[in-house]
């Protein structure tokens, strides 16, 4: 029996959540490269939200198979004379085409139609993500603790930097501080980063550099990492609650700053760990956006819609990245192409996809050795 509540727990729990997120996320990324495609006549083959074989699906009046598979770990957009989901071209396809099929055929379009057809993807990614914000925004705006310093510890970052009991943080770097959360999520990201804080002090702003000590902290729902801290604590008034409502266009505004803000901390980060400033605890593969987003989904629907564009935003920058059979090392194939004024050699385009293909298997082979450790760990 207890087997079984566990069982139903998991499934429930954490498994539902998480294929909810991931679907959906992934459902708009190839909706992005589905409708600039169509946009510039290719033929679409396949949609396919999961990978494997087909559970179900249905042919469109245009030809293309719309299917969820089996294993429902990302998915992909077949074009007309592609060898497979990586958008590989088929020599051997094309070359049985007649002239009109491949007029309608990916590689048959101009490099800017390709480039235009790849980077759809990551972009559709980053709007549902403001849309999602934004939406977020104007129906439950932004609440929290203001930023008020009640304490500073002897020692700490904060002291050394010239806070004292009283300040007001009102902004880190330029960004807006409106909530000691806010405050709280720039400091844990920047462990032995300097940090240029402008305070409310008694009415006058008092600008101040402060550089983040690195500890051991607990940074996201119970995990415990390495990350920033300054040793200080926030007001516990229940008078100092602030609420933020935003009308839609100043949502939109936030919703794109925010954004912004989750890629300029990814970009900030994958710099920490290249300087050795930041350790790799924080990366993580499936299992561990599995726990998580079943984590957030017992906080109720909203975290979990949040959560839903924090991982968009994360899935478009990852498939930016400039590796082949990723849509970033098509990016790059298509950018020499414009430059010579001919695509690169067929040997040379292999080579670089097998040596994608491998860096992309190491990678989740990697993450995944992190997140059963962790698990273990965790469980132990």
């Amino acid at each position: 029996m207890d087997l079984l509540l566990s069982a139903y727990s998991l499934v429930v729990g954490t498994i539902i959540p998480f294929l909810c997120v991931l679907t959906i996320v992934v459902f708009f990324h190839e909706l992005g490269h589905f409708a600039v495609a169509r946009w510039c006549g290719v033929k679409v083959d396949a949609f396919s939200v999961g990978f494997g074989r087909e559970i179900i699906g249905r042919d469109d009046s245009k030809g293309t198979r719309w299917k969820l598979c089996l294993i429902p770990l990302g998915g992909y957009v077949k074009f007309a004379g592609d060898e497979n989901a990586a958008s590989v071209p088929s020599r051997e396809l094309i070359a049985q085409m007649s002239e009109e099929e491949r007029k309608t055929a990916f590689v048959a379009k101009p490099v800017w139609q390709r480039a235009a057809i790849v980077a759809a993807g990551p972009i559709a990614n980053f709007l549902l993500a403001i849309v999602i914000f934004s939406s977020l925004f104007m129906s439950a705006g932004k609440q929290g603790v203001m930023p008020l310093v009640e304490e500073v510890f002897a020692g700490g970052a904060a002291q050394r930097g010239g806070i004292e009991a009283g300040d007001i943080i009102k902004e880190i770097d330029g960004r807006p501080i409106d909530t000691f959360s806010e405050l709280r999520q720039v400091v844990l990201m920047n462990a032995n980063t300097p940090l240029v804080f402008e305070v409310d002090r008694g009415g006058k702003p008092v600008d101040l550099t402060v550089t983040p000590d690195a500890k051991e902290k607990e940074v996201f729902l119970g995990e415990v990492q390495l990350a920033g801290d300054i040793g200080l604590r926030g007001t516990s008034d229940p008078e100092n609650m602030v609420r933020i409502k935003y009308s839609p266009l100043e949502a939109v505004g936030e919703g794109s700053r925010e954004t912004y803000r989750i890629i300029e901390g990814t970009f900030s980060y994958v710099w920490g760990m290249i300087t050795q400033r930041h350790s790799a605890d924080q990366l993580g593969g499936p299992i561990r956006v599995a726990q998580i987003s079943g984590k957030v989904a017992e906080f109720g629907i909203l975290p979990l819609i949040s959560l839903t564009a924090v991982l968009s935003v994360s899935i478009g920058l990852i498939n930016l990245a400039p590796v082949p059979v990723l849509d970033g090392g098509h990016l790059v194939y298509y950018l020499f192409e414009a430059l010579r004024g001919k695509p690169l050699s067929e040997r040379v385009q292999d080579v670089g996809f097998r040596i994608g293909l491998g860096l992309v298997l190491m990678l989740m082979v990697f993450v995944t050795f992190k997140d059963i450790v962790r698990l273990v760990g965790t469980d132990s």
